[in-house]
């Protein structure tokens, strides 16, 4: 099957202009390739972020990665974290395994595959090289009052977009 299509442009270059802060990884260097053991096929461990710099009226965090190349009309989400309180600035490798290792009232929502948690890279066998967007979105509530059994990573992006008060992305490859 021939997968050549346009490249899909960043989707947060799509939407209204916030201030940045800083999102680091000691497992994920940006604009590099994803190491193996981030991946579906080879370990599916969620990565190492943190935080730092965001606005001190942040009241909590939104954090997700999404590949705007996945040959589907509207990308694929492989993370979606709600309601990490303000206070909580990193996330261990590991840590997005099961809400059983997230601090607080935080939780997953179910991935584009079905997961509850991190879901890692595995884009089909051939294709070019997929971009992974990681996010951190600074909120100025402290919940959105979504029901993580009842929504999508799509409509958590949609209502977190009227609280976001600021953005950090991390941006790596993968290619399979």
């Amino acid at each position: 099957m021939n997968l050549d299509r346009p490249v899909a442009p960043d989707p947060y270059d799509s939407l209204p202009a916030v201030p940045s802060f800083v999102l680091e990884s000691e497992d994920l260097v940006p604009g590099e390739p994803m190491p193996s053991e981030y991946t579906q096929p080879h370990g599916n461990t969620s990565p190492h972020l943190s935080w730092r710099d965001f606005p001190p009226e942040t009241q909590s965090f939104v954090v997700s990665c999404f590949d705007p190349d996945a040959p589907t009309p509207s990308g694929y989400w492989h993370w979606t974290i709600v309601d990490l309180d303000s206070t909580v600035t990193f996330l261990e490798r590991g840590q997005g395994e099961s809400d059983l290792f997230l601090p607080g009232a935080a939780s997953h929502v179910r991935t584009d595959g079905g997961l509850f948690g991190w879901e890692g890279a595995n884009p089909p066998e051939g294709d070019r090289p997929h971009r992974y967007i990681f996010a951190v979105h600074a909120l100025d509530v402290d919940s959105l009052g979504l029901d993580p059994d009842e929504t999508s990573p799509a409509a958590v992006a949609f209502n977190a977009l009227f609280h976001t008060i600021a953005r950090a992305t991390l941006e790596v490859t993968y290619q399979q």
